[in-house]
Parts: structure tokens; sequence; C-alpha cells
């Protein structure tokens, strides 16, 4: 063999060499990430949720076993909080998917100036969650307050949105889907560009109407982006913080004290990490058990569709 073909040879086999080591690259800086951000800070709070540890001397706290899951799943006031993020998750996974896939089909028509309303209506997105919360704060101004002129111009007298216990859930829940909405329709809208046209064209031939076509075509495409987009809210909601902080501050009565706020309140006011740290590990199951339910539903219906 000549000496160019052995360079050419040997620089080949480098290429080859580099091409097959960098999925390992991105994958290990991934796996790296992972094990410092997420991994050994979970495992940190999973071991503390055995302690009776202190937020201002953490490493001090003796190990106390089950004793701080015992409490609360021995505490009403734990499954009132519980009740109140399963009641908070709902609320808002139905109102954003809701609103969410009908601002998609919606602009997904072929209508004058719907590249201006896609762009407003993915606003609320990429405003960030504070200032979210001035815009509702202002909105539900006891005096002054958008919602309250809107209801006084009804005829109806004024609202406490923020200080009525039975108003506090709705008004944070009406933020958050205000906040989290366009998500779910550029998911839902990109499925909804990607349906194939011949399958349109081959219902038309077939004499369906235009809704006809919708249900049996572009439904049956949709289900699986809307259900993964569904999951991922539930999981966001459960998870929500500072809306909820920062309009109510999970009041008034306990009325938005959802688990990830009262581990706040444990962790930061009442100093209890330990406590608090047990509390964030039953909210992780909770979300893990969202998830498996997700995915036995999702094996089912594909086994269905399979038959």
């Amino acid at each position: 063999m000549s000496k160019q073909a052995k360079k050419k040879t040997r620089r080949y086999s480098e290429h080859v060499g580099e091409s097959r080591l960098m999925p390992y690259f991105f994958v290990g800086a991934a796996t790296i990430y992972l094990i410092l951000f997420t991994s050994i800070p979970l495992l940190r709070g999973f071991w503390f949720s055995f302690t009776d540890s202190l937020l201002l001397a953490p490493t001090e706290g003796k190990f106390v076993g089950f004793e701080n899951y015992r409490r609360y799943l021995t505490d009403q006031s734990f499954y009132s909080s519980l009740w109140t993020t399963i009641v908070y998750t709902f609320v808002v996974v139905v109102g954003a998917v809701s609103l969410g896939v009908i601002s998609a089909i919606a602009i997904n028509e072929k209508l004058p100036g719907r590249a201006i309303f896609r762009s407003m209506l993915t606003v609320p997105w990429a405003v960030p969650g504070v200032s979210v919360v001035l815009i509702y704060n202002w909105i539900y101004n006891y005096d002054s307050g958008v919602a309250n002129q809107a209801v006084r111009a009804l005829g109806m007298g004024q609202k406490g949105w923020l200080i009525d216990p039975s108003l506090g859930m709705f008004s944070v829940a009406f933020a958050s889907i205000w906040k989290v909405f366009p998500f779910i329709m550029l998911v839902v809208l990109a499925a909804l560009q990607s349906v194939p046209e011949e399958l349109r064209e081959a219902s038309k031939v077939d004499g369906a109407d235009r809704f006809s076509a919708f249900k049996t075509v572009v439904i049956p495409h949709l289900m699986p982006t809307i259900r993964v987009a569904s999951l991922l809210m539930t999981i966001w909601s459960i998870r929500r913080f500072e809306i909820i902080y920062l309009l109510t501050g999970g009041g008034p009565s306990g009325a938005t004290n959802t688990i990830v706020i009262n581990v706040y309140k444990q962790a930061f006011e009442s100093s209890e990490l330990g406590r608090a740290a047990a509390l964030g590990i039953l909210g992780l199951l909770l979300s893990l058990s969202v998830t498996i339910v997700y995915f036995a539903v999702d094996r089912k219906n594909a086994k269905r569709d399979s038959l």
C-alpha cells in the first residue's frame, strides 16, 4: 500500500473513531449534569427526610426513621394540602389543555392576520412568572382592578379575588392557565400541521363533511400529542410554586396551600429541613404516580390500536 493510501486510511479511521465517540460525549455531558444537579440533591433530600435536621444545622440532625412520614400521613393538614394540590392541578390542566387546543385549531385556519394572533397568544408563555403575578395582582386589585370593574359593570358587588377562600383557588388557577396554555397551543398546532393532507383528501372523497373529517382523521392524530402535553402540564402544575406563593402565599385560609407551598413553609419558615424533605418526597411520589398511570394507559391504548 502506498504512503498516500495509508494516510487516507489513517484519516478515515480517525474520523470514524471520532464519529463513534461523539454520541458518548453528548450523553456523558447530560449524565454528568443529571448526577450533579439532580441525582445527588435528590438522594441528599431523601436522606434528610429520615432525620430531624434543621435548616441552619443540616448536618447535626439525628436519624428518626419514618417518623417524619408517619407524622404527615397521620396529619389532616397533609391531606388538606394534597387535596388542594389535586384540585389546583385538575383545574389548571383541564383549563390549559382546553384553551390550548381551541386556540391551536383557531390559528391553524387560514384567517387574515393569523401570524399576529399566533405571536400575541404566545406572549404569556414567554412572560416570567413574577411578571404574571404583577399583572394579576393589578387585575385582582380590590379597588381598581379590572376584574372588579367588570363585575361592577354587571351589577354585582366587588369580590376579594385573593382574600376570599371561595375565590382564591379560582383566581390563582386562572392566572396559571393564562401563563401555561400557549405551550399546549404550540405543540397541538405543530401536530395539526403534521396531519397528512392525503388523509384529509381521502375523507372528503369518502363523502365526509368537515366536522366528520376532523373527528375521524384529525383528532386521532392529535391525541398522542395531547396526552403527552397533559402529562407534562400535570407534573408542572404539581410543582408550581411562584405564582401561588406570590399571589396568595398559600392562603386565604389555606385555600391554595399546595404541597409545594407547604414544603417551602416547613423549610424556610419553620426551619424543619427533615420534615420539608419528607413532604417533598411525598410530592415526588405523587408526580411519579401520575406518570406511571399515564404510561399504563398509553400502553393499554397502544395494544388496543394494534389489534
